[in-house]
């Protein structure tokens, strides 16, 4: 489904902003990260980056170009996607709903400016010269609020224009924000960790030694008062409810057991929920030392299970949480169950002797400076064997069968939404120490969504290891349009029989999914076959 992008707000006084430069065009590809354009605000230039994946169907404004914030920007869909529609809506919105709708909210916006400047003016008339308020900015087109996920300055520190302060993680990314002056950081109004809303004050710059003490409170202060009249009666009901807390600190003590009796909201940041889902923890167990005994980072990070073990009680209510998901998650399940239900796979499985092969990874990472895994090892064996058996390193195409001359070996890699396949070129010619640096290499830019387009297409064959989680057999789905898939298991002792006695070995299990309408069964295993000749003597591997 295609994607609408508006012009973001990527300082937090910008109106419109100005397209200084695409470095995406109609018909590219994109990945969530990628940087579409530059962006000229009122303060700098910055990179602006999509948040989606697709083609760049449409571009709604040229180079040179300026609007409003919120206007459309661009398109991001499937390739061939009909767009007409939401270029119809686009054109029509701005002549009627969106057009006063955007200037209320601009009117709105310049009153509630004009009121912070009148409100810290009668509050404090004596305010230091040169000293700039930051506040949180919006840096997607949908973020409200955000969360401290790093400081990279700290109080006292020189800061100058361009310099990046601190780490923003929005409703979309953790994102960069870099200061639009220059001076000395003098006070922090947001913690690592907490969250704030859109345009909350987030820092105070101005020059060195100027007492800001008490102006950080002040303007919270003012804030609060700008903001209290527009409370909805959900939020008022909020806020009713955290006084009530504030008024009861016995309750507040109590490790969130509210949730299961009283149904009271648990309070948590953004980072800390997202740090508590990763590390499998109930946020109903951890105690809170943000206000109002709101959870942050820092009470995930120091959590100890077991510390608030309290009797269990069989109360709570059945919950399920419906999450989104990434365009990341959507395109795997999209491009597997083509491949599961499209080509029909069979699998074949044998066991290696990997006795040789640990004694030659040894010999090899005491005698060189790069040290290489098992897993270049295989990389190496299966470009090796495919030289020999070129009906694996085909396609299916209908009326034809393509096989590639070439060996391009894609490597699986898990990342936190899913899994991506950086692909090795021309792995065969590379040595196990070429084969291991590249595949570090672009496994770090996997995890931290940096793989260029190009530096994932174009594989003949895959690898998947799950080895390394002690996984000891696995079949995989085929990453297509390849025609087979290698599933590699972890290396564990068991009893062999060598020479007629019964001894203790070195076995690895791997499994080979093959598309049976270009790989036939006789194929396959005589693929398999001088695969475990090359990983059983590595030694043919240097012929």
């Amino acid at each position: 489904m295609a994607e609408i992008i508006n012009m973001p707000r990527l300082s937090d006084t910008m109106e419109e902003g100005v397209v200084a430069k695409w470095l995406k065009k109609v018909g590219d590809k994109v990945s969530e990260g990628d940087i579409l354009a530059e962006i000229e605000t009122d303060k700098a230039t910055m990179e602006f980056e999509s948040f989606y994946e697709g083609t760049l169907l449409h571009i709604g404004l040229d180079e040179g170009e300026t609007a409003p914030v919120d206007q459309l920007l661009a398109i991001i869909g499937e390739e061939g996607e009909d767009i007409s529609k939401l270029l119809d809506k686009s054109k029509k919105e701005p002549n009627s709903k969106e057009e006063n709708k955007n200037t209320e909210e601009s009117n709105k916006d310049k009153k509630q400016k004009e009121e912070n400047k009148t409100d810290v003016a009668s509050e404090d008339t004596e305010l230091p010269e040169d000293i700039e308020i930051i506040s949180m900015p919006r840096l997607s087109d949908t973020m409200t609020e955000g969360t401290v996920a790093s400081w990279l300055k700290k109080e006292g520190d020189e800061v100058s224009e361009g310099d990046i302060l601190a780490e923003i993680e929005t409703d979309k990314a953790t994102m960069e924000f870099e200061s639009f002056y220059s001076g000395t950081l003098l006070k922090i109004g947001i913690e690592e960790g907490e969250s704030a809303p859109v345009d909350s004050i987030l820092a105070i710059l101005g020059p060195k030694g100027t007492d800001v003490s008490g102006l950080l409170e002040k303007l919270k202060t003012s804030e609060s008062k700008k903001k209290a009249p527009a409370k909805t009666s959900e939020e008022k009901t909020e806020t009713t409810t955290q006084v009530k807390s504030e008024n009861k600190p016995s309750e507040s003590k109590q490790p969130s057991t509210q949730t299961s009796s009283s149904g009271e909201r648990i309070f948590a940041s953004p980072l800390a929920k997202k740090i508590a889902e990763e590390r499998g923890i109930n946020l109903s167990q951890v105690k809170g030392s943000g206000e109002n005994g709101r959870i942050v980072k820092k009470d995930i990070e120091n959590y100890q299970p077991g510390a608030n073990i309290q009797a269990y009680t069989p109360v709570g209510k059945e919950e399920f949480e419906e999450v989104k998901n990434s365009q990341m998650r959507k395109t795997i399940a999209k491009r597997l169950g083509e491949s599961k239900f499209t080509a029909p796979h069979y699998y074949l499985t044998i066991d290696l002797d990997m006795d040789n092969a640990i004694a030659s990874r040894t010999a090899i990472n005491e005698m060189s400076e790069g040290k290489i895994s098992f897993n270049d090892i295989i990389v190496k064996a299966s470009a090796m064997a495919l030289r020999k058996h070129p009906r694996v390193n085909s396609q299916w195409k209908g009326d034809t069968t393509i096989i590639a001359k070439h060996i391009h070996i894609g490597v699986a890699v898990a990342v936190a939404e899913g899994l991506v396949v950086p692909v090795l070129k021309f792995a065969d010619q590379l040595s196990f120490s070429q084969i291991g640096a590249n595949v570090k290499e672009l496994a770090g830019k996997a995890r931290d969504k940096k793989l260029k387009p190009e530096e994932m297409e174009g594989s003949t064959f895959t690898v998947s290891n799950l080895g390394m989680f002690g996984i000891r057999e696995f079949t995989s789905i085929i990453n297509q349009p390849n025609s087979a898939i290698l599933s590699v298991g972890a290396i564990v002792q068991k009893p062999v029989v060598k020479n007629g006695q019964i001894a203790v070995g070195n076995v690895m299990t791997v499994t080979l999914a093959c598309d049976h309408r270009t790989v036939d069964g006789a194929t396959g295993s005589a693929y398999l076959q001088t695969l475990k000749q090359h990983i059983e003597n590595p030694v043919t591997m240097f012929v």
